[in-house]
């Protein structure tokens, strides 16, 4: 196992969380922006529509191809006859602030800090509807002084891992070769076999111990590729003391 010259992260319950998440109180905080609403819709009515809405084009995620929160509360609010005061680049951040302001995964910023030390450089590459521009602003507030040298956001890229393009992609923006980088991530088949494929050496983040709603649903199996499996970060810290 060679010492890497860049990690890669993901996002969601990897580098942030986001606690209480509830969509309907991102709604509810637009209620003051609305200019016109023709049919007098509630929050709640809203925010139903908008989750059957999402549920329905959620095919089209799986099939490997990504949202754009812009265009999705577009279409949202034209089709429901809503009309904002505040364009939809202010309105993502309201909405995803109330809906949850995030929080830290234990010791990431202990472990960002190692790596800043020993220079090793770091990004991000993250399958989320939100745009790239709210991705940084979010990890930037809770994360600062972090040294990222990009944000990867499937929604800024039409592709979402385990698109080994992504992958790539992130590999061009670092001008290195997939043996130099790792990728650390919660989730087996869009992270852990996805980089793999790439040619990425990953690395599965697995706190158990932190609140997920997507792993109540659903079970990760072990991943069919070679990988080291860590449940904190100090144990990346120490592995890479040992690769000394």
């Amino acid at each position: 196992m060679n010492k890497p010259k860049m990690i890669l992260f993901d996002y969601g319950n990897t580098l942030l969380c986001e606690p209480m998440f509830n969509t309907l109180r991102g709604q509810e905080a637009l209620t003051g922006y609305i200019k016109s609403n023709k049919n007098n819709l509630t929050p709640k009515q809203v925010n139903e529509f908008s989750e059957e809405l999402y549920g329905k084009l959620s095919a089209v995620r799986e099939m490997g191809f990504e949202l754009h929160d812009w265009h999705f509360q577009r279409f949202l609010y034209e089709y429901l006859e809503i009309e904002l005061s505040i364009p939809f680049t202010e309105a993502e951040k309201i909405f995803w602030d109330n809906t949850s302001t995030g929080a830290l995964m234990p010791n990431v910023d202990k472990m960002l800090g190692y790596l800043s030390a020993k220079g090793i450089r770091s990004g991000v590459v993250s399958n989320i509807t939100f745009s790239g521009a709210a991705l940084a602003e979010r990890i930037n507030r809770l994360l600062p002084g972090n040294e990222f040298e990009f944000f990867i956001a499937s929604s800024e890229y039409m592709f979402r891992k385990p698109n080994p393009m992504l992958f790539e992609l992130a590999l061009k923006k670092a001008r290195l070769n997939a043996a130099d980088v790792w990728f650390c991530g919660d989730t087996v088949k869009t992270d852990i076999e996805g980089s793999a494929a790439a040619g990425i050496f990953p690395v599965w983040y697995d706190d158990t111990a932190m609140e997920n709603l997507w792993r109540m649903e659903i079970k990760e199996p072990v991943p069919d590729c070679e990988h080291l499996h860590i449940h904190d970060w100090d144990e990346l810290i120490e592995l890479l003391e040992r690769l000394k």
